[in-house]
This record gives structure tokens, C-alpha cells and sequence, in this order.
């Protein structure tokens, strides 16, 4: 166990210290630093920005859509962050030595960004294959988008994982960690979620707070975007006929 505010050097560069000349660039507001220069690592800071975009999704998403699934997913989420919080303090491993100027937890172990993302992949995976599962949509062409996105989020994590290394954040250790973390507990969650919650969505989606802010349950429509399409567009006719029915 080691003292808050020591670091581990990284394999192969205990000797080196050329480290501490290195000039560091933060993204903007964000305070996630590369190598000034470094356009690969440019790119993999922004992209180990990723686990922030989603939490801007997800903010979206229920600003405008409050779907009960969508909350649990996101209760999953904060879940996940609560049991790596636990686990830095517990596990108290410090970060790699690296010089940059700005870092928010001196604790590595495990990486909160691998975590993050390999709960996040794994949640979205079963999510595409179980609960979006439907015997007619069995042909390769219709499957072709839930295969196209569950590889995307796998190498969508694996890249964030590698951020977290390159830019000397974590060390691969802290990461495979992290990502150790976040897989059983997506499929624990997902599992409470389908098989414990969801059958209390209906009843849920009905209480008068749900009601009052329009908390809905689409657990029995298969396609809800095809769903609010067809009907968004049903409703506009009808109410296109009705005007022209005024006018006349």
C-alpha cells in the first residue's frame, strides 16, 4: 500500500526521468493533458473525454425522453462510479509517474475511465441482444446495426483504455482492472434490471410523479423509434385534416 501523493514509475522507465522536462497540454476545461505535439495523443484525449459525452447523453435523453430504462441505466452508471470510488480508497494504489500538472485523485486502482466504458459497453450489449431481442428481426440485414454498434462500443472502450495508459494516467494494470470491475457489473446490473425492475415499470410509469413529469415505460413496444415515427406522423395528418376541414 502506498502513500497519497507517491507514484508508480512505469515498466521500463524506472531509470528515466526525462519525464519531468515534459511539457504537458490540457484540453480545455477539461484538464486531460498530452504531450505538446503529440497528435495521436490529442486524439486519444479527447477520446478518453468519451465517458463525459455520455453522461451528456444520458442527460439529454432524459430531459427529453424519461424513459424508465434509460434512468436504470443511468442508476447503473452512478452505481458503477460509487464501487470505484470504493474500491481507489480501499485498494489506495497511486497513479504512474508522469508530471502532469492537474490530476483529481492521486488513487489509480482501478481506472475509473476503463470502468466506466466496459460497464457501459457490456450494459449496451445485452441490452441490444436481450432486450431489444425479437423473433422478426432475424435476418443479417435487420441484425446488421446490432452487430455494427456492439463492436463499436467494444473498440470504443478498448480505445479509451488505451488513452488511459498512452497518456500516462493509469498504468495497463490499473486499467485491465477497471475493466475487470465494469464487465460483471454490467451484466449484474442489467440482469436486476430485466429480470427484477422491469416488471414493475408499468406500475411504476403510473404513479402521479411519473405522471406528473411524464415517465414512461416502452418495455412492450419493440421499436420505439419506428413506434414514435408511425405515430407522430398519424397524429400529423390527422390533424392536417382537421385544419383543412376548419378552412373549408
Amino acid at each position: 500500500m502506498a502513500a497519497e501523493g507517491e507514484c508508480l514509475p512505469l515498466w521500463g522507465e524506472e531509470n528515466l526521468y526525462s519525464d519531468q522536462n515534459t511539457r504537458w497540454k490540457p484540453i480545455s476545461l477539461t484538464h486531460v493533458e498530452y504531450e505538446e505535439g503529440d497528435l495521436l495523443g490529442k486524439g486519444l484525449a479527447w477520446c478518453s473525454l468519451t465517458p463525459v459525452f455520455i453522461l451528456v447523453g444520458f442527460g439529454t435523453l432524459l430531459l427529453f425522453r424519461r424513459e424508465l430504462h434509460t434512468i436504470s441505466f443511468l442508476a447503473g452508471i452512478l452505481l458503477n462510479e460509487a464501487v470505484n470510488w470504493v474500491l481507489k480508497h480501499l485498494i489506495r494504489e497511486p497513479r504512474p509517474c508522469r508530471g502532469h500538472s492537474v490530476v483529481f485523485s492521486e488513487y489509480g486502482m482501478p481506472s475509473s475511465h476503463a470502468q466506466f466504458m466496459w460497464f457501459f459497453s457490456t450494459y449496451i450489449v445485452l441490452f441490444l441482444y436481450v432486450r431489444l431481442h425479437q423473433s422478426y428481426t432475424s435476418t443479417l440485414l435487420e441484425n446488421m446495426w446490432k452487430h455494427l454498434t456492439a463492436v463499436g462500443v467494444f473498440l470504443l472502450s478498448m480505445l479509451v483504455s488505451y488513452s488511459r495508459v498512452y497518456l500516462r494516467y493509469h498504468t495497463t494494470v490499473q486499467v485491465a482492472a477497471g475493466a475487470a470491475a465494469g464487465i460483471p457489473l454490467g451484466i449484474v446490473w442489467f440482469a436486476i434490471v430485466q429480470l427484477a425492475l422491469t416488471p414493475w415499470f408499468p406500475m411504476i410509469a403510473a404513479w402521479p410523479i411519473c405522471e406528473l413529469f411524464m415517465v414512461r415505460d416502452s418495455t412492450l413496444i419493440p421499436n420505439i423509434l419506428w413506434f414514435e415515427y408511425t405515430a407522430a406522423r398519424a397524429e400529423a395528418r390527422t390533424r392536417h385534416r382537421k385544419l383543412g376541414t376548419k378552412c373549408q
